[in-house]
């Protein structure tokens, strides 16, 4: 049923971690500057993170009637059914925006823990039961998404920033997500992939001559490892680029890292052979449009 409505989860939990209200503040600041940007105000990926400690796994994942989902809402006393949720929450600043990605659905996505204990109700509201706080020590993070590959981006980013604040530093415990079809996933997938690109993809865009030493020490600076290799008989650089540094998709992207660490004020200046006005492209207006809508 979750397919309806919201049909990804990925998961990880962080153990022994160290809250001070620094840390704290930080790890909601975090979750809130993602759910604007990447998560497009929560419409593609909505985070929630829980005190393991107080629940029971494992989790399920399920979509159901609003008038069969009831809990209590994180910073509420009172019980609420889901439906009657989302009337309360219509005068709430923060929240009343983020309502329509599921109030005219059928059914609603909420994930339970092996008690039937709710965890949250995405993307609206976590569940008091389970919410953070100074004292929590092991933190079960979960992303509900419309797209999978937000969701992992996602999800990368909160434990690598965090993990930090673990017993066992940069320690992340990984989850296995069953879907409805027996097959498994495990979460979070931290790998580094690969990129093998040509000197001169990197330092033509630029506009400058380094050698593949230079480049690839200035690619070591931007937190890219960089090392010689060749291919099909050519010198080439491989890059390997870590999950913290999901924007790095093409050859563009190592120039631009290369050039800041380079410097742009030390780039040669030079004027253009052409004449030409700059303009969007058609696609990338539609493309916009079609996010604000």
């Amino acid at each position: 049923q979750t397919s309806q409505i919201r049909p990804y989860v990925v998961c990880a939990v962080l153990r022994g971690v160290t809250f001070d209200e620094v840390r704290y503040n930080s790890f909601i600041d975090l979750q809130d500057k993602l759910h604007q940007n990447i998560c497009r105000k929560r419409t593609l990926v909505a985070i929630g993170a829980h005190d393991l400690d107080t629940l029971q796994g494992p989790f399920s994942y399920e979509a159901l009637p609003p008038q069969e989902i009831n809990f209590i809402p994180l910073k509420q006393e009172q019980n609420f059914r889901a439906d009657a949720l989302m009337e309360f929450y219509r005068s709430d600043m923060k929240l009343k925006k983020f309502l329509h990605i599921i109030e005219n659905s059928p059914v609603y996505p909420v994930i339970y823990d092996s008690n039937r204990t709710v965890l949250s109700l995405p993307p609206i509201i976590n569940g008091a039961h389970s919410a953070i706080t100074l004292k929590t020590r092991n933190v079960f993070i979960e992303c509900t998404a419309t797209d999978l590959t937000k969701a992992n981006i996602v999800l990368n980013t909160m434990v690598a920033m965090f993990s930090e604040y673990c017993e066992n530093k940069f320690g992340v415990e990984p989850v296995e997500v069953v879907s409805y079809d027996g097959s498994t996933a495990i979460y979070p997938d931290l790998s580094c992939y690969k990129m093998e690109v040509a000197l001169s993809d990197i330092i033509g865009p630029i506009g400058i001559s380094l050698d593949e030493t230079q480049v690839i020490s200035l690619l070591n600076k931007m937190q890219l490892q960089a090392k010689l290799c060749s291919s099909n008989g050519e010198p080439c650089i491989s890059v390997s680029v870590p999950p913290t540094r999901s924007d790095v998709l093409h050859a563009r992207d190592l120039a631009e890292d290369v050039a800041i660490a380079y410097g742009y004020n030390n780039v040669p200046k030079s004027k253009p052979k052409s004449m030409t006005i700059g303009g969007r492209q058609p696609l990338n207006r539609f493309s916009d449009k079609i996010r604000a809508d």
